[in-house]
């Protein structure tokens, strides 16, 4: 294999009287401790820019991975959230049903009063009125309802009927132009129908639970 000749360059050139005519500049070897400062702080510089945007790079990737970590968690908060909701909903409805048994147990004639009263209008030119009760309410009723229907203005007859296993609290009130009822088991079903359809409708989509700060 044939190698390329390369063109001999001379880096001094005299003339026939021993003259230099020519000079080739040769390689700076010493540097003043100004200009090494100078290309010492460039390099820095230089180097501190590429650390900088590489860590931005790397910050921004870390973000964008975060938000999507964040993204994908947030149908399951949306679960918890409602979970939640659901849970404290549930405890609260069965701690007002203890307490509202345990009110009726001390007080079973005033649901019968609050409905008397409330009715007032409706029952005031009846002249028959039919109380059903359970046995053991119906035993201390009649003299309850009585100073009830005076102090209300009613004038017509109380009849107070005992009704064999008849929930605690519950009873009729017939009128004649109309009746009125009070079962606490049914109103307590009612109540727990009404508070899961309400949480069935707001499903997943309910305001969140801690509210943003105003700024």
């Amino acid at each position: 294999m044939t190698s390329v000749p390369q063109k001999f360059a001379f880096d001094t050139v005299f003339d026939g009287a021993g003259t230099i005519t020519q000079t080739s500049a040769l390689p700076k070897r010493l540097f003043p401790a100004e200009e090494v400062e100078r290309i010492r702080a460039a390099a820095f510089a230089e180097g501190e820019r590429a650390a900088i945007t590489q860590a931005e790079a790397v910050q921004a990737q870390a973000l964008s991975r975060i938000a999507e970590a964040a993204q994908a968690a947030l149908p399951r908060l949306a679960e918890v959230a409602h979970e939640h909701r659901a849970g404290s909903a549930q405890l609260a409805l069965a701690c007002g049903r203890t307490i509202a048994d345990a009110a009726l147990e001390l007080f079973p004639q005033a649901p019968v009063k609050a409905a008397l009263e409330s009715l007032a209008r409706e029952v005031e030119t009846t002249p028959k009125l039919v109380v059903t009760a359970g046995e053991e309410v119906a035993r201390d009723l009649a003299g309850m309802l009585d100073q009830t229907a005076q102090a209300i203005g009613y004038a017509g007859q109380i009849v107070v009927r005992a009704e064999p296993g008849m929930p605690a609290a519950a009873f009729t009130l017939d009128f004649g132009d109309g009746s009125a009822a009070f079962d606490p088991d049914a109103a307590a079903r009612r109540v727990a129908a009404t508070l899961e359809a309400a949480l069935a409708a707001e499903g997943l989509h309910a305001e969140p639970l801690i509210p943003a700060s105003e700024s």
